[in-house]
């Protein structure tokens, strides 16, 4: 079974996903952070990540493995760049900045996806992105799109980084946020857009633990249904 999630930046996407296959027992993917390692080398390399020809070719090199974690309460992807982890480092503002630009190519999604697919080919997974259920997984069994309003995925975003000691302001996140908001939406490759039968969830003014038990509910009837 395929579970794809999408939605915009901050809207809970990974949190979410990561609770649900850790009780359903599935695999989790997390495709944003493929496009985050990609990024993170993109600046290690001195790229100019609106040059497509270039950010592919770092993509032809790049030697990137997602490591599955299972914790008592928790699953998670660690992010190999060779032998070097790092899934502390793609989550710099600087590359939440650059994400966006990098994954807008053609050549890199066409390449990024084909990957995706083949991680989803051949066991249950739970699955987020930004284009999950249009592109990635367009026949998963189930498809949920996350939303929530900007300001609460600001504050979200600010929680995060300050308890990772990064100084940011709100106002500033603000714009960041509604920036990436526009890129996503408006790229010419897989922009991110909700399916026609996805469901959509409103995390404005939900736990956790409220959208995970949604998600659960829609996946028991989905798995009834096969």
């Amino acid at each position: 079974m395929q579970i794809a999630i999408d939605g915009p930046a901050g809207a809970g996407k990974s949190t979410v996903a990561r609770q649900v296959a850790l009780r359903l027992g599935y695999l989790y993917i997390d495709t944003g952070a493929m496009y985050r390692a990609l990024t993170y080398q993109v600046i290690l390399d001195a790229v100019d990540p609106n040059n497509e020809e270039a950010v592919y070719s770092v993509l032809q090199q790049l030697d990137l493995r997602l490591v599955p974690v299972k914790q008592a309460n928790n699953v998670s992807c660690c992010v190999f760049i060779g032998d070097n982890e790092v899934t502390e480092q793609i989550r710099k503002p600087i590359v939440s900045q650059l994400v966006s630009a990098v994954s807008s190519h053609y050549k890199v999604r066409k390449e990024m996806v084909k990957l995706q697919q083949e991680l989803a080919k051949s066991q249950d997974v739970v699955m987020d992105g930004r284009d999950i259920t249009t592109t990635v997984l367009p026949d998963a069994e189930l498809k949920i799109y996350l939303n929530a309003s900007v300001e609460e995925r600001a504050k979200r975003r600010l929680l995060e980084l300050k308890s990772k000691g990064h100084p940011v302001e709100l106002d500033d996140l603000i714009t960041q946020i509604n920036q990436r908001d526009r890129l996503d939406s408006t790229r010419k490759v897989s922009p991110l857009r909700k399916a026609e039968d996805a469901v959509e969830i409103d995390t404005t003014m939900l736990t956790i633990d409220q959208v995970v038990e949604r998600i659960l509910a829609l996946a028991v009837r989905r798995e009834n249904r096969v």
